[in-house]
């Protein structure tokens, strides 16, 4: 791990993620909502924040939230963020901060759309990621590679680059 991504990790005190890479949440709206439809008659709150950091040569796979999801590139390196979703199919938007080269500072990323991301140099990307309704683990999915190959056999490649064995 490059020592600028390490530096990162322990001054905003991230943890490591199921997913890859690290992350912090800085923000749990203490406003609750009711009738969130997969929630059934458990609360979300209203929205949710995170510090999201993916160290060079390291991956954030395939995954899926139910909410949508903004990402927030602040520093470092690019990040190609990857959506598969059964009607758009695949499509890349590299986050990052050079605008009039085609990159972007943010995203939203639709609820239920499958997502993974790489940081495209060899430092490290910090991004952040607000979802509303708030994030919970219980609307989190991150299928393993056969599962996914399944839902997507025409992106089986683009599946076995992004999931873990």
């Amino acid at each position: 791990m490059h020592p600028d991504a390490r530096v990162m990790i322990d001054t905003l005190g991230l943890i490591a993620h199921p997913e890859g890479g690290f992350y912090r949440e800085t923000f749990r709206s203490p406003l609750a909502l009711r009738g969130v439809p997969w929630a059934g008659d458990g609360e979300r709150s209203a929205s949710t924040a995170i510090y999201f950091l993916l160290p060079g040569g390291v991956f954030s796979a395939f995954h899926r939230v139910l909410a949508d999801e903004a990402w927030h590139h602040y520093d470092g390196d690019p990040v190609d963020l990857h959506t598969l979703d059964p009607i758009a199919g695949h499509e890349v938007v590299r986050l990052g901060r050079d605008v009039r080269g085609g990159q972007r500072p943010q995203h939203v990323v639709r609820g239920g759309v499958w997502q993974a991301a790489v940081a495209t140099g060899e430092r490290y990307a910090l991004c952040g990621c607000t979802v509303a309704p708030g994030f919970d683990f219980a609307d989190f999915a991150m299928p393993s590679r056969a599962e996914l190959t399944a839902l997507f056999a025409g992106h089986a490649d683009l599946v076995a680059s992004l999931t873990r064995r």
